[in-house]
C-alpha cells in the first residue's frame, strides 16, 4: 500500500519486520501476545504505528541490555542446547542457573524475568527447552505459553516446562495449560528436570532417531 501524508506513521507487520531486524512471523509472535500493539483494517490487514516499533525497539534493547552477545554459530555451537530460564525472583534465577551451569550438558543459557522478555528473546534466538514461572509481573507464564501455542508448529522442537506454586486446582482454575507442558511443584526436584533436559538434548542430538 502506498503511504499518503495521512498514513505515513502507519507501517504493515513485513515493514514492521524490515525495521526491527526480525522474521515476519516473529513479529506475529509479538503482536499476538501483546507485545506490539497493532489493530486491523477494514479488509483484516495487521497495521503497526511507527511509533510503536520504535518504543518496541528501544523496550527490546533495555530488555536485552547485559545480556552476553552470541556469538557466531559454529558446528560445536550447534549441539549446544538452548535453554531459556523465565523467573522474576532473583535468588531463584541464580540458583537454576547456578545448577544448569554445573550439568555436563553443553547448554547455552539466557534468563528473562517475565513473559514480555521472555518473547523477545525467543523471538531472537528459539530455545530448545524453556523453563519458566506461572506467576510473573506484567505477562504471566499463562499468557506467554498460550502465546506461543498459537506458534507451535513452527517451535516443534521447544520443550516447556512450569516451575510454579501453585496447585493443580488453581491452575484450572485460571485457564489450565496446554498439553505437553511439563509442571513442577516448587521447590523445584533439580534431580528430575535434569533428566528432562538430558532427554530433551538426546532427542536434538540425534533427530534421525525420532
Amino acid at each position: 500500500m502506498r503511504k499518503s501524508a495521512t498514513n505515513a506513521d502507519v507501517l504493515s507487520t513485513r515493514e514492521a519486520a524490515e525495521r526491527l531486524g526480525v522474521a515476519l512471523r516473529t513479529v506475529q509472535l509479538w503482536v499476538e501476545g501483546g507485545v506490539l500493539p497493532a489493530w486491523k483494517t477494514a479488509g483484516g490487514h495487521r497495521r503497526i504505528s511507527r511509533a510503536a516499533v520504535e518504543k518496541l525497539i528501544a523496550e527490546r534493547n533495555n530488555a536485552l541490555h547485559g545480556a552476553d552477545e552470541v556469538p557466531a554459530a559454529t558446528e560445536a555451537d550447534e549441539r549446544r542446547m538452548r535453554i531459556l530460564v523465565v523467573e522474576d525472583d532473583p535468588d531463584l534465577l541464580r540458583l537454576f542457573c547456578m545448577v544448569i551451569e554445573g550439568w555436563d550438558i553443553p547448554v547455552e543459557l539466557s534468563t528473562a524475568t517475565n513473559g514480555f522478555e521472555a518473547l523477545l528473546r525467543i523471538g531472537d534466538r528459539c530455545p530448545d527447552l524453556l523453563l519458566t514461572d506461572l506467576n510473573m509481573p506484567g505477562m504471566d507464564g499463562f499468557r506467554m505459553i498460550d502465546t506461543l501455542k498459537k506458534h507451535q508448529q513452527e517451535r516443534e522442537q521447544l520443550r516447556i516446562v512450569v516451575v510454579t506454586a501453585l496447585g493443580p486446582a488453581e491452575i484450572a482454575h485460571r485457564g489450565g495449560l496446554p498439553d505437553g507442558v511439563k509442571v513442577f511443584t516448587k521447590p523445584l526436584p533439580f534431580d528430575e528436570l535434569e533428566a528432562l533436559a538430558r532427554e530433551q538434548y538426546t532427542r536434538l542430538a540425534a533427530p534421525e532417531l525420532q
